[in-house]
């Protein structure tokens, strides 16, 4: 029995590494190309294998672009970004910001994806969505409770909502800045408009509600 079980993992693992460089691979297919324009026999060339052996780890295109966002989403999960209590939690945010310099490909990859994702019938689309809601629901509750901790003045769900969403979209924009022009402080920048947003927030200075 402990033969059998020995011979098995061997392979096992093997598989399981093919289908990481696979799912590497298709990443910077689609980074470099699009979903679109990302070419299934392309991806199998660059990993080393055919065509069929590529449709055994993956049924489809479709199905590896799953693949490939979902380690997207537990590489930027280990960051834990919002965890932290406190006012002092939305710092986190300056750790995603030096990640992202750090890992160009993926940032180009979400950007690229997040793009395309506004054709309803992409099929990033749903996670796409998922994704901005997940993260701007995690923090509009987390400045609720800062607010409810007595750190800043009352503020109201629209509000909050408005101030989180302000924020991203600062996020998103410096982000496709820096893609187009390295030389820029992405880091540095965020950190200024960070600083300013978190005392205009202890001073209860919250733009317009969004509703």
């Amino acid at each position: 029995m402990a033969n059998a079980g020995g011979s098995a993992r061997g392979p096992y693992r093997s598989g399981i590494r093919r289908r990481e460089q696979i799912v590497n691979a298709a990443a910077r297919a689609f980074t470099a190309h699009g979903y679109d324009g990302a070419s299934m026999r392309q991806i199998a060339a660059d990993v080393g294998v055919s065509p069929a052996a590529l449709l055994r780890h993956f049924q489809d295109k479709e199905d590896l672009l799953a693949a490939v966002l979902e380690w997207w989403a537990r590489e930027t999960a280990a960051l834990g970004v919002g965890e932290r209590a406190g006012l002092g939690g939305f710092d986190d945010l300056r750790a995603l910001m030096r990640y992202h310099v750090e890992h160009r490909g993926l940032l180009e990859l979400f950007i690229r994806l997040t793009g395309e994702a506004s054709n309803e019938k992409h099929p990033a689309r749903a996670f796409i969505q998922e994704r901005y809601a997940k993260i701007v629901g995690m923090l509009v509750e987390r400045l609720l409770g800062v607010a409810r901790a007595g750190e800043i003045p009352p503020i109201t769900q629209g509000q909050a909502e408005s101030e989180i969403r302000a924020l991203c979209a600062t996020m998103d924009g410096l982000e496709i800045q820096w893609l187009l022009d390295p030389a820029m402080d992405l880091v540095g920048l965020f950190d200024q408009h960070l600083d300013h947003t978190l005392e205009r927030w202890r001073r209860g200075g919250y733009v317009s509600s969004a509703g």
